[in-house]
């Protein structure tokens, strides 16, 4: 790959690092007849040890001219469906239905523009991932495992607490990749959480979040102005909190109790 022309573009840099493959690989909790979704492969060094481990992978890969790299890479293989395609114009579901399985896992070193897209397709798709093992950002895999009461807290924390228990498992050296990027890495566990609380309306429950955080570092009574304060206030004393509460020291779970509350 030395004579490469890495796409800035595409958020191009490739994990050279054997050592950091196997420990994203071993992260994974594989359990029955598993099949494996990667994003951005590039030039298959992760792939190339889910191929050992997954029963099958469905790979999505944007640039084209990764494909001899691929196809000599993976020479030795046949468990797996490479699409050149953009991922998030793709039918995940359609794409998913001429394969049998048992469990789904997304694991990919993830381009950093466009990380929070991606996980969210998953999401609004309904597609039934069991598992993510997803490298990101430092930056951003802080805030999608943020606790309760710190800075990184926010919408998107919020959002995810709902649907995965999430773990950071370990950073990542900016030196384990090619070109180095400016920035280090860390690895997310994103756990699917079976027995989910109800919410009347998922998309009242992601706007109210959303609101929520409109503005950091002032508080629900002020963020939520628009809404019946009332009944949020009742909501939140049952939590030990009131509407002069920042948004930051809210659990996920207080949101769920609000969004139920406010739709008759």
């Amino acid at each position: 790959m030395d004579d490469f022309n890495f796409k800035k573009s595409l958020g191009q840099n490739f994990l050279k690092d054997k050592n950091i493959v196997s420990k994203i690989v071993d992260t994974v909790n594989f359990e029955g007849n598993s099949l494996v979704i990667e994003i951005g492969p590039g030039a298959g060094s992760l792939t190339e040890k889910l191929l050992e481990k997954a029963n099958f992978a469905l790979i999505y890969e944007i640039d084209t001219r990764l494909k001899e790299t691929l196809d000599d890479r993976l020479d030795n293989f046949n468990n797996y469906e490479l699409i050149f395609d953009d991922f998030l114009k793709r039918n995940v579901k359609e794409d998913l239905k001429k394969y049998e399985y048992d469990n789904l896992y997304v694991v990919a070193n993830l381009p950093y523009y466009i990380t929070t897209p991606i996980i969210t397709k998953f999401i609004e798709e309904n597609v039934d991932v069991k598992e993510m093992v997803i490298m990101v950002q430092k930056e951003v895999a802080d805030r999608l495992s943020a606790k309760v009461g710190f800075r990184e807290y926010g919408q998107l924390t919020v959002f995810l607490n709902y649907f995965f228990d999430v773990q950071k498992v370990f950073n990542v050296s900016k030196n384990a990749f090619v070109p180095k990027p400016r920035v280090d890495s860390a690895v997310v566990r994103m756990t699917r959480k079976d027995n989910r609380e109800y919410v009347k309306d998922l998309t009242f429950f992601s706007k109210l979040v959303k609101d929520s955080f409109r503005f950091k570092r002032k508080t629900i009574k002020n963020n939520l102005i628009n809404y019946d304060l009332d009944k949020i206030n009742e909501v939140l004393s049952k939590y030990g909190f009131d509407i002069n509460t920042r948004s930051e020291c809210l659990p996920y779970i207080a949101f769920v109790d609000m969004a139920n509350s406010l739709i008759e």
